[in-house]
């Protein structure tokens, strides 16, 4: 009965040696399951979510109906946060599918599901190449460990998140993540090019690095070149590679891509848009503490161990597992058996960059989850690949396996009664709580803790990862999906419902003023088509109201949004307007101005 894991696949997958195309068939299968289940599934079905996403939905809407492809806008303003790329993907998604959530996510989407094929293709070629090397040939194995990869690469907190929110950060880290895959697949390859141009590997590394440079500055050519510098370095061939890789040829590829947009918003929009961009978005953020992003130093551990949960428990014996201090040992290894040094390297060089860095948010880290994926694969294919029983700290790490998943189903079990009243969705934890989502996902996690507890009692080791696989897409399908739709329903529901009625009154009176008054919902103006003015006090709102009152020339009226209670903290009375819509957390109403 104890048939190892190995032999299971092995018995399900046997005909891979003999159908090469079937082995192509299940790794294209492979990725669009796991990418259509943690990216595509239900992405456009619950509305954009405040205040990010919409910031970035609305400037590409802005450029598709203005045709201005240079400078992003936001309400009239400019919106220097990030380059263009992502919002020139948004706006050909909105020329081809309509303004919509799905158009404002499926770049996000996109570039997901493309690092992770990328990615399976690398873990493929770098264990058949390994296979070579042996004189064996074990296709099993190799699929195997890719699956199991990008599985974890898809089926990750962090990378769902991302990866289904309409912002510049999946693409970001897709371009980031192809460009070090292609450098390491050129650098493997060995083909050495014969003339002045590099091979196609590296030409897509250089094509994906002006990618990130397009999608958000600097940090898209900085970042994966901090790594490969510092692989380069440690292997000792930094100007031979270098040579090889012909990097005369490839940084003029970069800048021919990247820099005419920065050179064409810069001379439309002079030293406004380098004191924003460069000044404010990049050094700034590096060097202070950026809209009170601050975190302590221990931050990003945090920030993997949940993001990359619950694989994340690996992680250090992952890392420990490539030696990486026997320099010796991998300057004698083929270059195409170098991956697990090179996304080690990549996971240090990452996460030390942005601990360095003041301002701190989870979504920097992001493009460090691929190689945490990529290491605890690796970890478990050489489970697959010899015959050694599990060590020591294979066994702690299972039983800490254990012991987080147990934490996340007591949490789960108390969670509404841990989290805080939202202001924007004063009824989300009553309506939370009377779903049972909560106690369906504590059961989840824990069934798999009791799964986990006794496949390591029984010393069966090698399914471990494949239960958690298993278990966050329980829980994604039947607990996090429910939520997510509870909480839009909540939260930005009775948003996207006010918007409706502006429009609808709009069409009588068009000239109407909308204001918004203690908060800032930049969904309104993505989902009204039209300008909002905000302010953040009452006092400044009521004053705004009553100056309004006061000019010679005046619409009739004004849409004012804001909260019930805020009303007579503005000088406004019941009799002084028309409430046109009450919902969840909000009012809107008509203020006559005359």
């Amino acid at each position: 009965m104890k048939l190892t894991f190995a032999r299971t696949c092995e018995k399900w997958l046997h005909n891979l040696d003999k159908r090469p195309s079937l082995g192509v068939a299940l790794s294209v299968l492979w990725v669009l399951l796991i990418c259509g289940l943690g990216f595509f599934w239900h992405l456009g079905t619950i509305g954009l979510i405040d205040e990010t996403e919409p910031l970035f939905a609305e400037a590409s809407r802005q450029m598709l109906v203005t045709g201005d492809w240079i400078t992003p806008f936001f309400n009239g303003e400019t919106r220097f946060d990030k380059p263009a790329l992502i919002y020139w993907c948004q706006a050909i998604a909105y020329a081809i599918i309509g303004v919509n959530e799905w158009a404002v996510r499926l770049p996000s989407a996109m570039a997901a599901m493309g690092l992770i094929g990328l990615a399976f293709y690398t873990i493929h070629w770098h264990l058949t190449a390994a296979d070579r090397l042996e004189n064996v040939y074990r296709p099993q194995r190799t699929w195997i460990v890719a699956a199991l990869a990008t599985g974890m690469m898809a089926l990750s907190p962090q990378m769902i998140v991302w990866g289904r929110t309409g912002v510049s950060d999946m693409l970001l880290t897709g371009f980031i993540t192809c460009t070090l895959l292609c450098f390491f697949l050129g650098y493997s390859s060995s083909h050495q090019s014969t003339n002045i141009f590099p091979c196609r590997w590296y030409t897509a590394c250089y094509l994906c690095a002006a990618g990130g440079v397009l999608t958000k500055g600097p940090i898209g050519f900085v970042l994966p070149g901090l790594v490969v510098f510092a692989f380069l370095l440690y292997i000792g061939k930094f100007w031979q590679i270098v040579r090889e890789m012909r990097l005369f040829v490839g940084l003029p590829i970069i800048l021919v891509l990247s820099i005419p947009w920065y050179i064409l918003v810069f001379l439309r929009n002079g030293q406004n848009y380098i004191d924003s961009f460069f000044g404010y978005h990049n050094l700034e953020r590096f060097t202070d503490v950026v809209n009170g992003h601050s975190a302590p130093w221990y931050f990003y551990f945090l920030v993997v161990l949940l993001g990359f949960a619950p694989y994340s428990v690996y992680l250090p014996l992952a890392i420990a597992k490539q030696k990486f201090w026997q320099r010796q040992y991998w300057l004698t290894q083929e270059r195409s058996q170098q991956l697990g040094l090179f996304t080690c390297i990549w996971f240090i060089v990452v996460f030390g960059f942005f601990t360095i860095a003041v301002t701190k948010l989870p979504s920097y880290v992001l493009p460090l989850m691929p190689a945490a994926a990529i290491l605890v694969a690796l970890l478990w294919s050489d489970f697959l690949s010899k015959s050694t029983a599990p060590g020591m700290f294979l066994r702690v790490s299972a039983w800490v396996n254990v012991s987080l998943v147990s934490a996340i189903a007591i949490i789960l079990f108390y969670v509404t009664q841990i989290i805080g009243k939202d202001p924007a969705a004063p009824d989300f934890r009553l309506v939370l709580q009377q779903s049972g989502l909560t106690v369906v996902g504590g059961v989840i996690w824990l069934v798999c803790a009791l799964l986990l507890a006794v496949m390591i009692l029984r010393r069966f080791w090698l399914p471990l990862i494949s239960v958690n696989l298993l278990t966050f897409t329980a829980f994604l399908l039947f607990v996090l999906t429910p939520a997510l739709f509870l909480m839009d329903s909540q939260r930005q529901l009775p948003l996207r419902q006010i918007s409706q009625i502006i429009v609808q009154t709009q069409k009588q009176q068009p000239n109407e003023e909308i204001v918004m008054v203690g908060f800032k919902k930049p969904t309104v103006v993505f989902y009204t088509q039209r300008p909002v003015t905000y302010f953040k006090s009452n006092q400044a709102g009521g004053e705004y109201v009553q100056k309004q009152k006061l000019q010679a020339t005046k619409p009739q009226s004004l849409l004012l949004i804001a909260q019930p209670k805020k009303f007579p903290k503005m000088g406004l009375q019941p009799s002084d307007y028309q409430i046109l819509l009450k919902q969840g957390a909000y009012q809107l109403v008509r203020v006559p101005l005359d």
